[in-house]
């Protein structure tokens, strides 16, 4: 299908993206609470008032309520609109890029919604919820017999998803070991590593190197950048990889082989 004739249905997808990201919201405020996603309905978490339907709909009521609570006039944090955005902007992308609304384009939007949803989750709290790791490395791997991992190394679809969670994640957990045994401090958290697999689980080893490599790269600049601002001090501000890698993942999904391409032109592969 051509890029303009699946523009329709990329259109529907990013409603469904709002709404989705939506739920997300609530997925990334609960979870690392421990709290039911499900029950109670959503309220304010200033006044703890029941939040109306009409005052619940994906961006439009942050628009029309000018970002506050319409009961206590408490400020609504930025990251209900952006998640929201973000998770309808990712499924438009995918669904134009695969025609249509195809089981790889499914794939995809999934595996952006848990990467979303990570990222806030580990920039608001440093957590990373289990339901969104381990949940999205199982789902990976079961979506892994329907739609293969990008750029297979092995030919069996599943044996490439269970490598690319396996290998990667071992590796980081070895680096975070190391670090902990020579600096005798945690340098890097379990969540990371049980991130990276699910990671691998969908884009396969190659991706999941790729992500690792990413995340270093922005984790390094932007992580710098933010420490230099805030005068923070570097030897015990703890930055959120989890944040840098799920961007990293983002951008691997979305153009990975384009830039393993690349880099194979630059140094001559």
């Amino acid at each position: 299908m051509p890029p303009e004739a699946a523009l329709p249905a990329g259109l529907l997808a990013s409603l469904f993206g709002l709404l989705f990201g939506s739920f997300l919201n609530v997925c990334i405020y609960r979870w690392p609470r421990d709290l039911s996603v499900v029950r109670p309905r959503s309220r304010c978490p200033e006044c703890e008032r029941q939040i109306a339907a009409y005052d619940n709909i994906p961006l439009l009521s942050y628009v029309v309520l000018r970002g506050r609570c319409r009961q206590c006039g408490t400020r609504i944090s930025w990251r209900y609109p952006a998640v929201e955005v973000l998770t309808a902007a990712a499924f438009f992308y995918f669904v134009w890029r695969a025609g249509g609304f195809t089981p790889v384009a499914l794939k995809w939007c999934v595996f952006a919604s848990i990467l979303i949803a990570l990222i806030f989750t580990d920039l608001e709290t440093l957590l990373l919820p289990d339901e969104f790791t381990i949940g999205g490395l199982c789902a990976g791997l079961a979506i892994s017999w329907f739609v293969p991992p990008p750029d297979s190394i092995f030919g069996m679809p599943f044996i490439d998803a269970l490598i690319g969670a396996a290998v990667p994640s071992v590796a980081l957990w070895a680096v975070g070991w190391l670090f902990e045994k020579l600096r005798h401090k945690e340098g890097l958290g379990f969540g990371d590593v049980k991130m990276i697999a699910m990671i691998g689980s969908f884009l396969g080893l190659r991706g999941a190197l790729l992500s690792i490599a990413l995340g270093a790269v922005v984790g390094a600049v932007v992580g710098l950048i933010w420490i230099l601002a805030t005068r923070k001090d570097a030897a015990t501000y703890p930055l959120p990889f989890g944040m840098f890698l799920g961007i990293a993942a983002l951008i691997a999904a979305a153009q990975g082989q384009q830039i393993m391409n690349w880099y194979g032109g630059v140094v001559g592969f």
